[in-house]
């Protein structure tokens, strides 16, 4: 393993220097240095078994990450031990990251390597992404974190409180009908006892006067009239009868008078029958015939008499028969209102003990109130809650407590750009407002911007950003790293001075940092560097010589 404090890597174009950085960003971060992807990082030759497996320490504890692709690996040991990967990859990742290296993919760039080749200046980097940056050094990235859950947790409030007061409004909604109905209960009731008290004084009032009307007949001289019509039928029948037996007698009379007065011989025995014999039978049957019509005069006068009798006596059974069902009727009318008196006194007596109809929904009533005071108590906690959060979110925002932490920070941070910029030879006056724009003033005070700069002054300018960075972050130790690595820097913009600078600046470091600087230019800057590592390629490999 390379402990030397400084160490030259050297190689022709393509002879895999820079591959370097992608394969130790791999390790670390999961993507490479340069912006291609993963399967890019396998061996065309190959095709598959991409291992990278990289060792460092931190503290008293050594680690070491064995990242691979085809086939997919991943693993984070500990003094020997794997580190359990029960987790998922992306938990894996961010125990590493935020446990142990303390430093993410976009501060990597910002503070280990300086390099030409897919990196991105501080300085040509957003206003978002600059402030980012300088989270993550001044380690307050969390409060973006922990307003990021915040945010979470004050969407969940806010959903919770427009349940809660659809709840509670409902509830409210449910006591008002409630309180209602009870009410209507109460108020039926009360009437239909009213109205039930005046039905049995109707009914009673109906009953006597029912009463007055009853006219006590006694039914059983209607049988009495049934026998005297019978009697006084049969007595017809009997006068009838004889008066039919006259009539046949007088028939029988008539045609022996005819027969004396029209014949003058027997015809039995061929006699004459004389004129006496004739008047004498004439005189005799002719009075009888006069009995006779006098006993039929008697005999109807009799029927008439039985005939009024009988026509006296039926009217007086039908008026008896009348009033008899008038006094049936009557009493009928009495039994059905006394009968509906005992049920309206029972429903009453019911009124009067029973209340379970009003008594539960009076005790509904009361659930909705202890609930509608329940929910209320929850809503009085979310409203706490909800302003708790308000003031802690205010807190959070990049105008809340970061911003206030940066502005304690940005004087030192302006202080060590300038300082190393006066160190690289560039005398100009860099500053850095809190919103991460800059300004640059010439020994003239002329005001210039990055942008200003020629390719030289603005990698001097990165120079110092990233020695700032790395001052920053040891001063904060929020970041746990000694290693520092420049990609073609030497091969880039700077001067001949830029590169003594430049030199001058390494070799300040402290001893625990290890610098790999990578040129394709090495015969430049023999003699400079405590080690050096070959790149050569051979058979479209890469080795160190």
């Amino acid at each position: 393993m390379n402990r030397s404090r400084s160490t030259l890597v050297v190689g022709q174009n393509g002879a895999g220097k820079s591959t370097m950085l992608d394969a130790l960003s791999f390790a670390l971060f999961g993507k490479a240095h340069r912006n291609i992807n993963k399967n890019q990082l396998v061996n065309s030759i190959n095709g598959k078994g991409m291992v990278v497996e990289v060792e460092f320490s931190v503290g008293p504890s050594d680690y070491k990450i064995v990242r691979g692709v085809k086939p997919t690996k991943f693993e984070i040991w500990k003094d020997n031990f794997l580190i359990n990967q029960d987790s998922h990859n992306k938990e894996y990742q961010r125990i590493l990251e935020q446990n142990i290296l303390k430093l993410n993919h976009k501060s990597f760039h910002q503070i280990v390597v300086l390099g030409s080749s897919s990196f991105i200046p501080f300085m040509q980097l957003a206003a978002q992404h600059r402030r980012d940056v300088i989270e993550d050094l001044l380690d307050i990235n969390v409060f973006s974190k922990m307003n990021g859950i915040l945010k979470e947790r004050v969407s969940i409030l806010k959903e919770k409180d427009r349940a809660s007061r659809s709840e509670i409004e409902l509830i409210e909604e449910k006591i008002k009908n409630q309180k209602k109905y009870v009410d209507k209960l109460k108020q039926l009731g009360q009437e239909q006892k009213e109205d039930r008290r005046k039905e049995i004084t109707l009914l009673n009032e109906q009953i006597d006067a029912l009463m007055l009307e009853k006219s006590n007949v006694d039914e059983s001289s209607l049988d009495e009239y049934k026998n005297q019509i019978a009697n006084l039928n049969k007595k017809v029948r009997e006068v009838e009868k004889f008066d039919h037996q006259f009539k046949v007698k007088q028939k029988e009379l008539n045609k022996d008078i005819l027969f004396y007065k029209d014949n003058t011989t027997c015809p039995t025995c061929d006699q004459n029958i004389s004129d006496e014999l004739k008047d004498d039978k004439t005189q005799k049957a002719s009075t009888k015939w006069d009995e006779l019509e006098e006993g039929r005069h008697v005999a109807s006068a009799n029927l008439n008499t039985l005939n009024g009798q009988l026509d006296q006596v039926e009217l007086v059974i039908v008026d008896l028969q009348k009033k008899i069902n008038e006094e049936y009727q009557t009493n009928v009318k009495i039994q059905q209102a006394q009968g509906r008196i005992s049920q309206l006194l029972e429903e009453l007596s019911r009124f009067e003990t029973e209340t379970g109809s009003v008594e539960e929904s009076t005790e509904q009533l009361n659930d909705y109130m202890s609930e509608h005071s329940r929910l209320k108590d929850e809503r009085m906690t979310l409203v706490d809650d909800s302003a708790y959060n308000a003031v802690i979110t205010e807190l959070l925002k990049d105008t809340g407590i970061k911003t206030k932490i940066i502005k304690q920070y940005l004087p030192v941070i302006n202080n060590l750009v300038n300082k190393y910029l006066q160190v690289l030879d560039f005398y100009v006056s860099f500053h850095l407002d809190d919103t991460f724009k800059e300004s640059i003033r010439s020994r003239y005070r002329d005001v210039f911007s990055y942008d200003s700069f020629s390719e030289g002054e603005k990698q001097r300018i990165d120079l110092a950003l990233l020695f700032t960075w790395r001052m920053i972050a040891k001063m904060k130790n929020s970041v746990a790293t000694n290693l520092l690595i420049l990609d073609e820097t030497f091969d880039s913009s700077l001067d001949a001075d830029g590169v003594d600078n430049l030199t001058k600046i390494l070799e300040t470091l402290d001893e625990e940092t290890r610098v790999f600087v990578i040129s394709h230019k090495g015969e430049l800057l023999e003699g400079k560097f405590d080690d050096k590592i070959e790149f050569v390629k051979s058979k479209n490999f890469s080795k160190i010589a």
